[in-house]
């Protein structure tokens, strides 16, 4: 089994990596609206990775990744 925190690094470069600028900008507005009023322990984080995902799968749809 991988580790959490590796799987986590992997994840974090792909996505810094392979993710177009606009839809970075789009995840990034997003996100940090939902999360600047909130406390780190009060923030929902499946919900937070679900917006991020609809978005990426929006902007993505049938277009290739690099």
């Amino acid at each position: 089994m991988i580790p959490t925190e590796v799987e986590n690094r992997v994840a974090k470069y792909s996505f810094h990596r392979f993710l177009p600028e606009e839809v970075m900008v789009k995840i990034v507005d997003r996100l940090l609206t939902a999360c600047v009023w909130d406390e780190e322990e009060d923030l929902d984080f499946d919900e937070l990775v679900r917006w991020a995902i609809e978005i990426i799968d929006e902007e993505l749809e049938d277009k290739r990744i690099r």
